[in-house]
């Protein structure tokens, strides 16, 4: 399990590194808001810790970022117990919070607590690049930017990258996204494909055609 801790104080992140390795825990950590966003836009976590006093970018404005890329549950760390800063943290998508001073315990148990309950409840999220996709939230970002695939179109993208390196002929992305029931013709894929790469921008070439078979997603780090 992958854990990000994000916090100006050094020695709370090398408090929560030492209990949360002691657990299991691959620790990465950072005192910086904009870092935190560029590794979670690059990683895949588990959870995150994440402050909300920081200078520079705060915790909020963090979180909003990072929701574009992932999401993993994050935990605010607060010295304030505000009930709108709590409000604020949740409308962002934050799941828990752990107001300072903490037992290093107390954080730990709700860590646990929160991947209990998480656990198998989040559809894959994939991560080319720039390009993120989120299965659950049915949603696509470029560089950080979202875009507005039609569903067939999201339900093409995702097959393929699901599908990574294989190639998929007409038919069984006919099968995947329409449904076997469907009437029509072979080359409304073509015409998908076409109108998919536009959106895509810069990305374009990750779908890519074997001519004569079909078309497979192809990422190269």
């Amino acid at each position: 399990m992958k854990m990000l801790i994000v916090d100006d104080d050094r020695h709370l992140r090398k408090l929560v590194y030492t209990y949360a390795g002691a657990e299991g825990f691959d620790c990465v950590q950072t005192d910086s808001g904009a870092e935190a966003i560029t590794l979670v836009r690059n990683n895949k976590f588990d959870i995150i810790i994440l402050d909300i006093m920081m200078p520079g970018l705060d915790g909020f404005e963090t979180l909003a970022e990072m929701r574009k890329y992932s999401r993993a549950p994050v935990i605010m760390l607060t010295a304030r117990s505000e009930e709108y800063d709590k409000l604020r943290g949740f409308e962002l998508g934050t799941d828990d919070y752990v107001v300072k001073p903490f037992s290093p315990q107390e954080l730990m148990a709700r860590v646990n607590a929160i991947l209990r309950r998480t656990k198998g409840e989040l559809a894959p999220e994939l991560r080319f690049g720039g390009l993120y996709i989120s299965e659950a939230a049915r949603s696509v970002y470029v560089d950080g930017k979202s875009v507005d695939l039609p569903p067939k179109q999201f339900d093409l993208l995702l097959t393929l990258a699901k599908s990574k390196g294989a190639v998929l002929n007409r038919e069984q992305l006919i099968e995947s996204v329409w449904g076997y029931d469907f009437i029509g013709y072979s080359r409304t894929v073509d015409t998908h494909i076409k109108e998919l790469r536009d959106n895509l921008g810069k990305y374009r070439d990750m779908i890519q055609t074997v001519w004569g078979v079909g078309y497979k997603f192809e990422y190269k780090e």
